[in-house]
């Protein structure tokens, strides 16, 4: 594996390093002695598949707050992906800043998501299939969320939406909410309430 870093302190992009022969290719998609290396979260709790039919389907933006924090690896399995993650961490200096990752069946990259980053994806393609390994387990008393489209974060996404789930079309807006529900002191936000 080829363990890159991004712009923003923490998430990484994994590229694969192929073994090819006849019959194919191999090559390792994690490994704990690399990734502990690599200051990454080496810890898997479970495991999840998302099928999506739609290009357009946009899923997110997800993260969870203390005491249940969660690091993912995203990769893309079938179809294409714009992945995008947005720091969310109370005291670091790129809070709000954002990440974005092609991932694709073909490129078989995959995104390291750390803890307190929102994180959610667009699909480019029909039928594409996203394949995630989770540090924690899901706890819906520390889920939060983003919207989308919050002038705030300034992402600009691939394709229009054409499929959202309610919940995810429905987040505030960032400059709407008490910033204590992300776990920060507002007195050093600079956003919201």
């Amino acid at each position: 594996m080829i363990i890159s870093n991004t712009a923003i302190e923490g998430p990484a992009v994994i590229d694969l390093e192929l073994r090819s022969d006849d019959r194919g290719f191999f090559a390792r998609t994690f490994c704990i002695d690399e990734f502990g290396a690599a200051g990454l979260q080496t810890v898997v709790e479970q495991c999840n598949l998302s099928g999506n039919y739609k290009a357009g389907t946009l899923r997110g933006m997800h993260f969870q707050i203390a005491p249940h924090p969660e690091a993912k690896l995203v990769r893309c399995i079938r179809g294409a992906i714009v992945d995008v993650i947005v720091d969310m961490r109370p005291d670091s200096p790129t809070r709000l800043q954002h990440v974005a990752v092609e991932l694709t069946a073909d490129n078989k990259k995959a995104f390291y998501v750390p803890p307190y980053f929102a994180h959610a994806y667009q699909t480019l393609t029909d039928d594409t299939e996203v394949l995630y390994q989770v540090s924690g387990s899901y706890e819906p008393s520390a889920e939060r969320g983003l919207r989308y489209d919050d002038p705030a974060l300034g992402i600009t996404w691939p394709l229009p939406v054409s499929v959202i789930s309610s919940k995810d079309a429905a987040w505030p807006l960032i400059a709407d909410r008490d910033v204590r529900d992300f776990g920060w002191e507002p007195d050093t936000a600079g956003v919201g309430a």
